[in-house]
């Protein structure tokens, strides 16, 4: 669970175990896990802020990453959904793989179904979610009483944050991704300071938890 870089570099790891087992190169004892990503969708800076702002899609940067980090197809197709625009009106910025999933939404009239698209066509190993289908906000109240909105801004500002939420307050969380987390035996939040941030406000609202939940753990993981 996360978002930024922390998620993808987590997933690129954990790509080697959810693959079967091989007992003939020599790995008999590794067995096969069901990887789950659910990522943030707060993010508003760069290419993906461009495209959420113009099209009234969720942003797609992170996700992009997610999927590309447990594509199973390493090669072409994954170094074509991280290919950047360097030049082009309108396109200077852009990575084809934000376009893609921007182009997608617009089609299925869905973003969770273009992710599913997507991951089908890099063949991931793993599921992937958007924590929720809401166009949402990430806010921040400072210590000096002002309060920042956009995860850009929060990132940037240097005074002490002392509350942090989201607009809308009740988001809920997509249905899929709350059934991910009544399955999994092991949670692990990617390091990246936002992305923990609404993660919290999120695990809040998705209580209590689905019925199925068996006994977890968690971890918070670190880079």
């Amino acid at each position: 669970m996360g978002g930024g870089t922390g998620l993808s570099a987590l997933l690129q790891g954990l790509k080697a175990y959810a693959r079967p087992a091989d007992p003939a190169n020599g790995q008999p004892g590794v067995r096969e896990i069901d990887v789950t990503a659910i990522v943030t969708v707060t993010d508003d800076g760069g290419s993906s802020g461009r495209l959420r702002r113009e099209f009234d899609v969720l942003p797609p940067g992170d996700i992009r990453n997610c999927m590309v980090a447990l594509s199973e197809d390493e090669a072409l197709l994954a170094r074509l959904f991280q290919y950047r625009f360097e030049n082009g009106r309108g396109l200077k910025g852009h990575s084809f793989g934000n376009l893609f999933l921007t182009a997608l939404t617009r089609v299925t009239g869905d973003f969770h179904e273009a992710v599913k698209v997507s991951s089908e066509v890099l063949r991931i190993a793993g599921s992937i979610y958007p924590a929720t289908a809401r166009d949402i906000v990430l806010e921040a109240t400072l210590a000096d009483g002002r309060r920042v909105a956009g995860e850009t801004k929060i990132s940037k500002s240097r005074e002490r944050i002392t509350r942090i939420s989201l607009r809308p307050a009740m988001c809920e969380p997509l249905p899929d991704a709350l059934q991910a987390i009544a399955r999994a035996d092991l949670i692990t939040l990617a390091p990246d300071r936002c992305s923990r941030a609404s993660f919290r406000i999120f695990w809040s609202m998705a209580s209590p938890t689905p019925s199925g939940t068996r006994g977890r753990s968690r971890h918070i993981s670190s880079t």
